[in-house]
């Protein structure tokens, strides 16, 4: 079901003003997959300049990514799995997308040239500090430069959602708004205690 997952992407990058190009609509069944199959989005930023891409943390927030004027994507929904270093050390095909051959191809498409991000989306980063750190300094030695999350896109989604409009060209969009019509989703709350 990768399509549902890429949808969630497509929308976070359109919503925030990203241009989204995806590379393959087919998956490969018989033969071994070319590295820049890997790649699943190519997201480009037309109201951002180069100069503006300095601060940019490596757990991506709608903030962080207006300051990305170009990225390639690779979509892992595997969302029963927390990305810990030790299933980042042992999915190796996690990395796939970071291959020369298909980072190549995507420079050549930014004729404008400047940096490519190299961004994950993922379901989670463990929740302890620790682990954390190591799984980010893990994908960061991999040459990953962001990660998106989730639950951060699936907020920012809800949250830019009007409930009086129609988007009808957009099964996800319109979902959303159905179920925030109908108070289904609930607004975030402040937390006042750390668990």
């Amino acid at each position: 079901m990768a399509g549902i997952d890429e949808n969630i992407v497509r929308e976070y990058f359109e919503i925030n003003g990203f241009l989204v190009r995806q590379f393959y609509k087919y998956q490969v069944q018989s033969r071994k997959k070319r590295a820049e199959e890997e790649i699943d989005l190519v997201v480009y930023n037309p109201n951002c300049a180069d100069s503006e891409a300095g601060d940019v943390g490596f757990i991506l927030s709608s903030e962080d990514i207006s300051k990305i004027r170009q990225a390639v994507v690779s979509v892992k929904g595997w969302h029963t799995s927390t990305f810990s270093a030790a299933i980042l050390n042992s999915s190796y095909e996690i990395f796939n997308f970071l291959q020369k051959t298909a980072l190549k191809r995507v420079e050549s498409m930014f004729s404008q040239g400047g940096r490519v991000f190299k961004i994950l989306a993922i379901p989670s980063l463990p929740k302890s500090r620790s682990e954390r750190q190591k799984s980010i300094n893990l994908l960061k030695s991999r040459g990953v430069d962001g990660v998106l999350t989730y639950p951060h896109m699936l907020r920012n989604i809800a949250d830019s959602i009007e409930v009086n409009n129609n988007y009808v060209k957009s099964d996800l969009l319109q979902t959303i708004r159905i179920l925030k019509n109908y108070n289904m989703l609930r607004l975030p709350q402040m937390e006042l205690f750390d668990r």
